[in-house]
């Protein structure tokens, strides 16, 4: 089913949320992908699925964790500020190229908190991306566009030996780059453990998957556990935030005026003898109702991942078999002219009154889409 109605949105996200609440199984793509739905985001409920969203929601994602990192977050904006630098320092200025700088930035934040370091390579003078860096987030962009494609074997199972579209080959030799680089790191890692050379040190996100134990002291995740959930967090943090951040700068330079209340706020709230500091973005109120916008108009995949109900229900008068797949429509509800007026125009002030800013990126009423909603929303 597909719906780009907010209020069966809200039927099936909020007032059914506990029913709608699992993934599909069928999809050989997410099934290679989550190393046999190893994962979070992409499994269907049950005890794994369960597991797996208690450590990033207690130990991963919660303010004490997130804080710590700070630094590794910090040392990434230092060298994104420090390559931008160096790519316009020149008398006759020079071209930035907006979407491979935010993804480059996206990328290596998260490899950053996840490892505390980047990939081997020839380190660049200037800071850019190293080959190894752009041939990993090319290869998780191509598996980000594996998750959304259609495939036939889904439906017709029998055909998956065959691989008639390219999908499982495709998708194998991206993954075989990813996990090129991941994967030594993980294992490494995982031995010092073992020999008790990291007792009490929980430098990044890795450190406290590997360190997790169970009721009986042995570890809680498995190795295959740890690279399906760390090849997922890369999955999840670099798409959605370089799309938006990509289009807001579009936007913002064909509105000149909108780009002037951005800096005005920028130079009022930072001034500019600094730069922008994690601390100050709760108070850049327009520069979020500018990234809100972003994430409304521009979307950047036209579908939410589906959920799946895990019993029979009715919504809005209509039987709903277990095992159905709901697809939100990101762009119809974002573009929706029943809730938002002139719809094609990128407006930030729509998003300036005083509930909308508190909540910063949320969206729980659906009237687009940032981070999906309830059981499935994303915890970071």
């Amino acid at each position: 089913m597909h719906t780009s109605s907010q209020e069966l949105a809200l039927e099936f996200l909020k007032t059914n949320d506990s029913v709608f609440a699992s993934r599909s199984s069928i999809s050989n793509t997410i099934d290679i992908l989550s190393h046999g739905y190893l994962t979070t985001a992409l499994s269907p409920m049950g005890e794994q699925w369960r597991k797996m969203r208690r450590i990033l929601t207690k130990e991963i994602f919660n303010p004490s964790t997130l804080h710590r990192m700070l630094g590794h977050r910090n040392t990434e904006a230092d060298t994104l500020l420090r390559y931008i630098f160096n790519q316009t320092n020149h008398r006759d200025g020079a071209v930035v190229n907006v979407r491979s700088i935010t993804q480059h930035y996206c990328g290596n934040i998260i490899r950053r908190m996840l490892f505390n370091q980047r990939y081997n390579g020839k380190w660049r003078d200037d800071g850019g991306p190293t080959f190894e860096e752009e041939e990993h987030n090319q290869a998780l962009f191509t598996i980000i566009g594996h998750i959304f494609a259609f495939s036939i074997s889904d439906f017709m199972p029998w055909l998956k030996p065959f691989d008639l579209d390219g999908h499982q080959k495709n998708l194998k030799k991206a993954l075989d780059i990813v996990q090129k680089n991941d994967e030594p790191i993980i294992e490494e890692r995982v031995r010092r453990w073992k020999d008790k050379k990291m007792e009490g040190v929980k430098d990044d996100i890795l450190d406290i998957l590997i360190s997790l134990e169970d009721e009986n002291a042995k570890p809680l995740l498995s190795v295959t556990d740890i690279q399906a959930q760390i090849t997922e967090l890369q999955i999840a943090t670099i798409d959605n935030p370089s799309n938006a951040v990509e289009w807001a700068m579009a936007e913002l330079v064909n509105q000149p005026k909108i780009l002037e209340k951005a800096i005005e706020e920028l130079d009022k709230i930072v001034g500019r003898g600094r730069v922008v500091q994690e601390s100050d973005i709760p108070k850049l109120k327009y520069l979020a109702a500018c990234i809100r916008e972003s994430f409304r108009l521009h979307p950047f995949s036209p579908f939410n991942l589906p959920h799946v109900s895990n019993s029979d229900t009715i919504v809005a008068g209509y039987f709903i078999p277990k095992g159905s797949e709901v697809l939100l429509s990101r762009s119809s509800l974002g573009r929706n002219s029943k809730i938002w007026e002139d719809p094609m125009k990128f407006n930030p002030e729509r998003h300036l009154n005083d509930s909308t800013t508190e909540l910063g990126l949320l969206e729980p009423n659906l009237q687009f889409i940032t981070f999906s909603r309830g059981r499935r929303v994303v915890p970071w």
